[in-house]
Order: C-alpha cells, then structure tokens, then sequence
C-alpha cells in the first residue's frame, strides 16, 4: 500500500477530487480550474491513477509544456509517495526517459505526446492524458488537444481527458472538449502588495531577444532592496537565459543564496530550487516565466517582476520560429505577483510605473497566431486533415502563416503540391521532431557527410550554441564535440537521438567524406537554402533571398567567397544584417542546395537611368554569370521602360507648354467633374499606359526615345472620343478667357482645384461677375496685377472687390501710376489697357 506525505494531504486541490471523478466517469472529459500551488499537478494525476488507493487503477499520461515542468512534476510526485522517479511516476522529454514497467503515470512534454499520436492514434494503454498549464496557449498544447478531440469522437471514447489551467478563463477550453464540465479548486491565497519600482530614467524597450542593460541593472537593485526592506526568499522573473545571469552577475555580495531556474539549469540546481532552504538561509531565485505556474518555489514572499517576457516569433533571419522579448501581459503579472502570496502575505516589486500597467496586453497572444507554422502544419498534413480546417482549434491558423508553412512542406519535399497530403519523405521527417528545414538538412545530409556527422551538425543547428563557441560553424562543432558544460551534454544527448533518426549507425562521428569544414556548410545550407550568400568585395555578403549581412571583425568566415547563413540577427539602427553562425562552402554546394532557387535567363532592366540589358545566371538575389544582351526581346524592353516611368515618372516624355497645360486641364475637369474626364495623375497615367502610350512605347528601345514621345499628343487619346465629351474641352475648360478690355487672358490651371486668372486691374473695369468654367461651377481666382504686371490684389468675388477692397487699392496704385485711369466707381467705368494720354487720343 502506497502511504503519501502529509503535504500531499494538505493540497488545496483535494476538495475538487470528486467533482472532477464525476466529471470523467460522465462525460469523459472536465476542463480543471485550479491556481498555481493547489496541486492540480501533483495530486491529481496520483488520484486519476488510483495511487492514493481510493479509485481504480489507470494509467494516466501527463502532458506539460516544457521539461524542466515535465522533470520536476514528475520527481515532486515520486517524492509525494516515498519514491524513486521512474516506479510510480515516470517521465518522457527530447532525449531522455525515465520510466519503469510498473510506472502508472508518466509525465511527458507536448512535444513528446505529439510524435507518440502521430506513431499510435490510439494511445493504447493509456487511460487518462492531462493537458496541463493549457491557459499558456503553447501551440503544441492546443495541436495535442485537437487531435486527442479527433482521437475521442472517433477510435477511443471512453479515453478521459482533462484540461488543466491555472486562471479561470475556461470557456474556450470547455467548447473545445465538447461542453465539458468545469470544475474549480480553490487556492489558499493572500494579501500581496504591490510596490511601483520604475527606472530613474528611461531606458530602450527589447528589441528581438536584446533587452537593455540598464534595465537589468534596475532588477538587480530592485532585488537588493526587496531584501533590505522584506523577509522570506525572492523571487524575480526574467524572460530569459542570458538575462539571469546578467542579473546573478550583478547580485555578488547579497545576503542570499542566488539560484537559477530555466530550461537549461542543471537537474540538481533545480531539485534544490523546489526543495526549499534546508538551513533557513535566504534565497533569491532568478527564473523564467516557467515559475509563473509550471512550478511551485516554497519559501517565497517577495516577486521582483522585470516585466519582460518571451514569445514566439517567425524569425526571418533563421527561417524558425524563435522568440522575441516582449512586455509581459497583465495576465502574466497577476500571476507572477499570485507566487508571493501563497503560503503568506507577500509584496510583488514591479520594475516599471504604475501608470504604464494598463497599457499592458491583458493576455499573452496564443502561439498560434504568432509563430512559424511549418511544423504544425507538417503535423496537422500527417494527421489527415494538411489545412487544419477540421481541427478543433481554440483559434485559427492565419491564413497567410499556413500559406507560407505549405510553400516551405513543398519546398523540401514533405507534402504533394496538388492537395499538400503528406508524402513518404515528410512522414519520416515528422518522426525526426525537428522543424522541417532541420529535417530536410538531417536526411539529405546523409548520403554527402554521413549520419553521424549530419546529426551532430543539425543538433547544432537546433539549439543555437553558447557564443563563445564563435560564429564558425565548424569550429562551435569542434567546441561541442570537446565540450564539457551543459550545452555540450545536451548536444550530444540530441546527437545520439537525431543519428538514430537518421537511419543508419552511428559511426565514430568523422564517415567518409568531405572535411568538416565543408560539411558544416552543407548541412548549414540545406537547411537555409535561401541564405546561401556570396561575397560583395565590400566586406558584406549578399544572400539569395536578397538580405545583405556581414560577418564581425576577426571572424573565421572572414574572406570566405561563399557561405552559408546559420543564425543572424539585425542590431538596432544597422543597415546590414550580422552573421552569427555560418559554415564555409563553395559555388557548387551553394548551387545544389539552393537549386529551386537558380534560373537563367535574359533580363532588361531600368537601371542608372536608362535600360540595360543583359543574360544572366543568377541564384536568387545572387548574379553567377553576366553578359551583355545585344538584340534583347522588345517585351523585355517594354516591361524595362515601364520600370522606368514607374521610377522616374512620366517625365520621361517630351512635355511642351502646350502638352503641360493639357494635362492641367484634364486633372481640373476630373477634379470637379469626374468621368468621363480622365485620373492623368502618375498612378493612373502608369495604370492606363496602353491606352495612351502606344504604339509610341513598343517601338522605343532606350532612354532618348521616351524622350522623342510627343506626351500633348499621346494624352489626346485619354479625352472622352466616344461619348463626344471631348469636344466641349475648351467650353469647359478653355485655355483662355476674354475680358472687357478685349484682351484673351490664359487661364492657368496648376491647381486643380482653383484655376488663377492673372489680369491687369483695370481690363476688368465694368466686369460685376467673376468668371467662371466647368459649366459655371468653378469660379476663377482673379489674381488683379498693376500696370506694370504685380499683384496687386486676388479674389474670387469681383462684385465684392469693387465694393469694399478696390478703394485702398486704388488709393495705393493712383500714385504710383498717375498717368493711368483709377475712377471711384469701377464697376462702371469702362476697361482698359491704356494710359489716360492714349485714351484721350
């Protein structure tokens, strides 16, 4: 008889035993409630299983998002019976299993579930699966819900299945499991304060995974002060790795023990970190958002939140999906602050002003919304349904992200182009639990640089090496293979994996074939084909997908002719950007690995300003060979003098005054009265460029003959012909307008939107109405200029100008040009172009 600790006992989740029973002897399915800290992963799996003696025996598989979640439940649960890991409770990660015959529970990561789903839909054997931390919104997670959704309804109903979540928000959750019941544990929780800890000065929000030194100086002090002004442990969450240990660096001398928490921790670090203080010394405990609920740290009364956290990203410049540092969610916050007010009242010290708190996102965004979808979309192709539209999804794949996942499966070989159903080579790829670029590199490796080569490379590829290892790919391959820290370890545990994945023996590591150098390459560039680059003579390298980049001052890939692009980033405010991991190949490597990619052809182009034509071979962005083209096909010099009116604009074309003030016309009458007048903007002269600019365009070869292109002439074709519109051109828009003096003023029609007629003052004499065009719609604005030709004054109401502005203006234009008339009442008076002298003769 299996006797439990006490603390198992005391689990707050132990009231919500019975509901969630009922719930799965029912309807099979219950969406779990729980906070963090009540049990709901320790305890229930053991009830589900029947290890606390009072319910029948059943073998339950617990599903957690990360494995250092799946490692320590699974020992916190072993430690709760008075066992060993691996009897009762066992665990599956990447690499590492840890299971006895007798186990009846076995807690795996999501990704582990998948790829056994995928092998047997059935689950066979297992009783109970528990998607636990599902709130997170991990796309793994809700992949594994959708398909244990299908597994149900069609080949195991009477398989149990629970949804666990540390918030209340469960309706999603619930719909998705078929109206499951929801049954709610409620948490010990008390009071926490919360303490506003801004920086003194402003400091630079994250940008990709780099956040600002500044900030992290700011939680190191922040930490401090929590331990000069609180008692109990601290706990501060960073979004990363790298940051926790900036922070540690900075907390040498605090009266604490510093422990770290993350992924990549050291199994003996975390067992000490969930154990507690054995001698009451104090502990400051720097972790990833895993201890927002995936973990419980005893002893806390203090959280130092930096705000930051990471999400998933389409990382354009690795072609995976990575993360990106981001503001945490308020969602987030609530449960960070929840860990200081589990055992007692806490205080939570928040690195940034209260008043940018409700700028917050109030949810983290779902992964599925946000990431590289190309190996969902791998799995959901394996699983029969390759657009995912009869999954049960709590969201949708975008549309856009599942187009581009496609076109990425087909590249490689993975599903048909026709219907995308998953071929022979993307099933075996699946199995590999890679993303798909890896898979392809890892299988089309083989035959170049053998199995164990091409898995040691790919492993490389799959979690990015410490940058001490240097930017060379060969050479970080020669750290890892002599390493001893904790990167290496995994590195090879991974090896091992991804050669039996391969399918072939393991080798010594070194097979027949190219020098590693070379090999790194290959494998590097048959998993990022479309970042193979060549060398500009500038320091820089152009990859084929367009992107220039360089490599850092002193790099090993420095002088390279050809490489291929690992891992590269774009630092803040950089033009190009920096190669952080690369491998040397040659043209030939580069050709074959990027070969969907090659074409040769000829190509004419508008360039420098003027058409060039030439035949090229070309790898993408990347120009092989290049020849003069002396007779290039007059389509090919079309589309090029297209490029170049695009570019440069129709100024191109040989506009006389008269061609100019048509255009002017025309973009007046479409201003006011819209068709049939024609648009004769840039955008739509370019739009309708076969309409007005044949045959004149086809039989032009380079610059000089747009030139010769008479455009007055070429707009004529754009007037309304066929309606007879045209004809009332100048009624409506006449190119110059008679006035009582006799004279016919040009009307200028630069601004569409109020034609401007410029006469002298006094040939307006007697005129009461402005004039007007456009079928008396518009009036012109009169620009009235003094006998010598200046402004004198501007209207669009002549009758008002007569009566309340023309006095000043006469006063002022009667001296300085006496000999000219200027008669008290010009509405009567009669128009002129004359002096006095010439009219009294």
């Amino acid at each position: 008889m299996i006797r439990l600790r006490n603390e198992a006992l005391d689990l707050p989740v132990r009231s919500a035993l019975p509901a969630l029973r009922s719930a799965l002897e029912g309807p099979g399915s219950a969406v779990l409630c729980a906070p963090p800290g009540t049990g709901k992963t320790t305890l229930v799996p053991l009830a589900l299983a029947g290890l606390l003696g009072d319910a029948p025996v059943r073998r339950v598989v617990v599903a957690e998002p990360r494995r250092i979640a799946a490692r320590a439940a699974a020992r916190r649960m072993a430690w709760l019976l008075g066992e060993k890991v691996g009897e009762s409770v066992g665990y599956t990660v990447r690499g590492e299993r840890v299971v006895g015959p007798r186990a009846r529970v076995e807690v795996v990561t999501t990704g582990v579930l998948l790829q056994r789903l995928q092998r047997d839909q059935e689950l066979t054997g297992i009783d109970v699966v528990i998607i636990d931390e599902c709130h997170e919104r991990h796309l793994d997670a809700d992949t594994v819900a959708a398909f244990l959704v299908d597994v149900r309804a069609a080949l195991r109903p009477e398989l149990r299945l629970v949804a666990a979540s540390a918030t209340t928000d469960a309706e999603g959750w619930a719909r998705i499991l078929g109206d499951a019941p929801v049954v709610e544990a409620q948490g010990v929780s008390h009071p926490v304060e919360v303490v506003w800890a801004p920086p003194a000065r402003p400091v630079r929000p994250p940008h990709g995974m780099r956040v600002d030194p500044a900030l992290l100086t700011h939680v190191a002090s922040v930490v401090r002060r929590a331990l000069a002004e609180r008692d109990g442990d601290v706990l501060c969450f960073l979004p990363g790795v790298g940051e926790i240990a900036r922070v540690a660096g900075q907390l040498g001398g605090a009266s604490a023990e510093v422990l770290q928490v993350h992924g990549r921790a050291p199994a003996a670090v975390q067992d000490a970190v969930l154990a507690g203080s054995a001698d009451g010394t104090r502990r400051v405990v720097l972790a990833t958002s895993v201890a927002e609920s995936s973990l419980t740290v005893p002893g806390v009364r203090v959280v130092v939140d930096s705000g930051l956290a990471r999400e998933p990203r389409v990382d354009h410049a690795r072609g995976l999906s990575a993360l990106a540092t981001v503001r945490a969610s308020q969602a987030s916050g609530r449960q960070r602050a929840g860990r200081a007010g589990r055992e007692a009242p806490g205080a939570v010290y928040r690195c940034w002003a209260e008043a940018e708190d409700a700028r917050l996102p109030r949810f983290p965004a779902p992964e599925i919304k946000l990431a590289d979808l190309a190996a969902f979309a791998l799995q959901a192709a394996c699983w029969g349904d390759p657009d995912a539209s009869g999954l049960a999804l709590l969201d949708p794949p975008p549309g856009g992200a599942m187009a581009a996942a496609r076109a990425v499966l087909t590249a490689v070989g993975a599903v048909s182009p026709e219907l995308g159903r998953v071929t022979d080579r993307g099933a075996r790829m699946a199995r590999a639990g890679l993303h798909p670029r890896l898979a392809r590199a890892l299988l089309d490796a083989v035959p170049l640089v053998g199995a164990r080569r091409a898995a040691e490379v790919v492993a490389l590829l799959s979690e990015e090496p410490p940058r001490e290892y240097g930017d060379d790919l060969a050479a970080a391959w020669r750290a890892a293979r002599r390493g001893q820290d904790g990167y290496a370890a995994r590195w090879r545990t991974e090896v091992r994996r991804l050669t039996s994945a391969a399918g072939t023996g393991t080798g010594d590591g070194r097979e027949a074939g190219p020098g590693d150098d070379r090999a790194a390459g290959i494998v590097a560039a048959l998993a990022f084909p479309e970042r193979v680059a060549q060398a500009r003579g500038d320091g820089t390298y152009l990859m084929v997908n367009g992107t220039r980049a360089e490599v850092r001052p002193g790099s090993a890939l420095t002088g390279a002719e050809w490489i291929a692009v690992a891992v590269a980033d774009r630092p803040v405010g950089a033009g190009h950007a920096r190669v952080l991991l690369g491998g040397h190949i040659d043209e030939d490597v580069a050709r074959s690995a990027a070969a969907p990619l090659y074409t040769e052809g000829d190509e004419v182009a508008w360039a420098d300003g003027d058409i060039v034509a030439r035949h090229v071979e070309r790898l993408g962005a990347v120009e092989l060979t290049v020849r003069p083209l002396k007779k290039p096909a007059p389509g090919l010099v079309r589309e090029g003098l297209l490029a170049g009116l695009k570019e440069e604009g129709t100024a191109l074309l040989n506009w006389s005054q008269g061609a100019r003030e048509l255009r002017e016309r025309l973009a007046f009458l479409h201003r006011h009265l819209g068709a049939p007048w024609p648009d004769v903007s840039e955008s739509a002269l370019h739009a309708r460029v076969d309409e007005w600019l044949e045959p004149e365009l086809s039989k032009a070869r380079r610059r000089a003959d747009l030139r010769r292109i008479d455009a007055g002439q070429a707009l004529n074709r754009l007037l309304p012909w066929a309606t007879g519109e045209a004809t009332r051109l100048d009624a409506l828009a006449p190119e110059r307008v008679a006035v009582p003096s006799g004279s016919r003023i040009r009307i200028d029609y630069a601004d569409p939107e109020q034609p401007v007629l410029a006469v002298k003052l006094q040939e307006m004499f007697g005129l009461a109405e402005t004039p007007r065009v456009a079928d008396g719609a518009v009036p012109v604005l009169v620009h009235l200029l003094s006998p010598a030709g200046r402004p004198a004054a501007v209207t669009a109401d002549l009758a008002s100008f007569w009566q309340d502005g023309y006095r000043a203006v006469r006063a002022e234009l009667r001296g300085r040009y006496p000999k000219h008339p200027w008669p008290e009442d010009p509405a009567a008076a009669r128009a002129t172009r004359f002096t006095n002298a010439r009219l009294r003769r």
